[in-house]
Parts: C-alpha cells; structure tokens; sequence
C-alpha cells in the first residue's frame, strides 16, 4: 500500500464501511484512553472532549502519548490477525495472540501493554499455566467485565455467512477471557448489530435482538438454546432498571454506546460515549466502531487521523481487508 497514515487511508476510502468500523474502533479507544477511571461529574463538557485534553486535566496513563490506543484496540487487532491469517476463526491461535499481546506487546503501540482488565489478566494467567482456552475464562456472575466485547467487531467485520455461525464465533472468543453466558450473548449480539449496521438497516438493534433469538431457538440442544435465551432477556432487560453509566460492565457497555450512537455525526457519538464516564476507553471503543460503520471512513474526523498512532501496525490487515472485502 502506498498510504502514510489513517489520514490518507480516509481519503482514499471515505464511504468503506467495515474499514471505518475498524479505524472508528481504534480511534474511540484513543480518544477515551486519557478520560478513564474519572467519574462524568470530573471530565469537561462534552464538545471539549479531544485526544489532548484541556489543560489542566489530570489524564490518566499520563505516560502515554496522545493517540495510542489501549488493551481494546490491541485484543482486537489480535483477532482481526487470526481472522486474516487463517481465513477462519481459529480459538487455539487467538487465544495464543492474546498471551503475545499481554507478555510481548504484540499489535500494542510501542509494543507497551499499559491497561489490562483484573479478569482478562488472571484469564491469561490461566492460559500461560496450559488451561485449555475454552475452559480459561471466567465463569461466575460477577465475571461479566466487557473485556471480550470490546474485541469482537473483526468477526462481523469479515462476516460471511449466516447469522448462525458468526453467533457460534462470537461466543468461542469469549471463552478464554470471559466464559460466563451473559458475555456471550452480549458478544453475539453486538456482532449481529454491527452486520445490521452493515446491511443498512433502519433498526440494526431491534434486527439484532430478533434474529439472535432465532439463532438460539434454532439450536438442536435446547437445553443449551435455553440458557443463552435467558440471558437475551437479561440482556433486554438491563435499560429498564439502570441507567447507561459507563461502566466496566459488560451490560453497561452495550447499552451505554446505544445511547451514544443517538448522536448524528461519528464525533459526536464517542465524545458522548467518552462523557459517561468510568470505562471511557471501551465505551468509545465499542460505540466508535459501530459508528465508524454507521458514518464510513471518511466520518471520522481528520485532526484526530491525524492524531492516532499505530498504522504500521494496522497497515498489514487493511491491506488484505480491502482486498477481501467490498465496502
């Protein structure tokens, strides 16, 4: 490729949809990287949300330069290179990936590993001991952190296929950091909104919710089918009782970027995602790929193109992904 930067790769590529769900994912985790951890009452107003802070702001990972995207962007890129490399999802390599990104700082910035999530972290640590990927998750309730979520748009992103089967891969990459159902369901049906995104749909997250409860009801076990329909209902349930805040969440997420994607331009989707507060990194994260596919490429405003870190990294996956995906 003879691009420079996401800047000229934008220009290039203004209305590609799966390549803007890519850039707009890595580009929201940059812009909430500096807002983490600060409650919504302690960060500026919502139009002076920016990569480089106001002064005078006490950003966090002060260490780190503007632009560089966290654990969301790198665990991401980890499946898009499985995804890339094998033509298929494969469990036992991006599970490796993974503990490459986290003991080597592969596809991080620098190759520096700065924020890890307390579940994700002792999930690896299972997987550096030999506990197989599928059994190395959490499990429990309380296990439902969003550190699987935040990296699960590739599969939709590279989806062909029926909804069945990017349902089945959506759970499987789950599995090594975050195992308990809920967090699979939450990934299955972040997926499918994205291909509804994708697809142009008027309401890509009411489809969403119809067609993965048609997945589930279509399951030969319906033992199995079972559970994971009754965690769609938790999952439908959550807006009724609590408020998007942001959280680390893996419920809170989903439901804090729909509140985000109300806003009508990419920017200001993540500035309202980064403007709840707490987790403000993988809310942007997850909010700004989906508005990435929403707004194309060419939405993503260029001061913060400019601004992101990384292509080097990126650049070897956007090359096979325009060449294996129409936009």
């Amino acid at each position: 490729m003879s691009h420079y930067g996401f800047l000229e790769l934008a220009q290039q590529h203004p209305v590609h949809t799966r390549l803007g769900g890519l850039v707009g994912l890595l580009a929201g985790d940059a812009l909430g990287v500096p807002y983490e951890f600060h409650s919504a009452q302690e960060l500026p107003a919502c139009h002076a949300i920016e990569m480089q802070p106001l002064a005078g702001f006490p950003r966090s990972h002060t260490g780190v330069p503007i632009g560089t995207w966290s654990d969301d962007g790198a665990q991401a890129l980890c499946l898009l290179a499985t995804l890339v490399e094998h033509g298929k999802f494969s469990l036992v390599d991006f599970a490796d990936r993974l503990l490459r990104w986290l003991d080597h700082g592969y596809l991080a910035v620098d190759g520096r590993v700065f924020d890890v999530g307390i579940q994700t972290a002792d999930a690896l640590d299972n997987l550096r001991d030999g506990v197989p990927p599928r059994e190395s998750g959490g499990g429990e309730v309380m296990d439902n952190g969003n550190g699987s979520l935040m990296r699960c748009l590739p599969l939709a992103l590279l989806h062909v296929g029926p909804d069945s089967a990017l349902v089945r891969d959506a759970h499987l990459q789950s599995l090594p950091t975050h195992a308990h159902p809920r967090s699979q369901v939450a990934c299955a049906f972040y997926c499918l909104v994205a291909t509804g995104y994708l697809q142009g749909l008027a309401e890509p997250w009411a489809s969403a919710d119809s067609r993965l409860e048609t997945v589930y009801k279509s399951w030969p076990d319906a033992r199995e089918g079972g559970k994971y329909l009754r965690e769609l209902d938790v999952l439908r349930a959550f807006p009724k009782h609590d408020a998007p805040r942001g959280t680390g969440y893996v419920l809170d997420t989903i439901w804090s970027a729909r509140r985000a994607l109300e806003a009508s331009t990419f920017e200001d989707v993540v500035r309202a995602a980064v403007s709840l507060g707490n987790d403000t990194d993988t809310t942007a994260c997850v909010a700004g790929g989906l508005a990435g596919i929403r707004f194309g490429l060419g939405g993503i405003p260029a001061r913060w193109l400019k601004q992101l870190r990384g292509f080097d990294i990126v650049e070897p996956f956007v090359s096979a992904f325009l060449g294996t995906t129409a936009e």
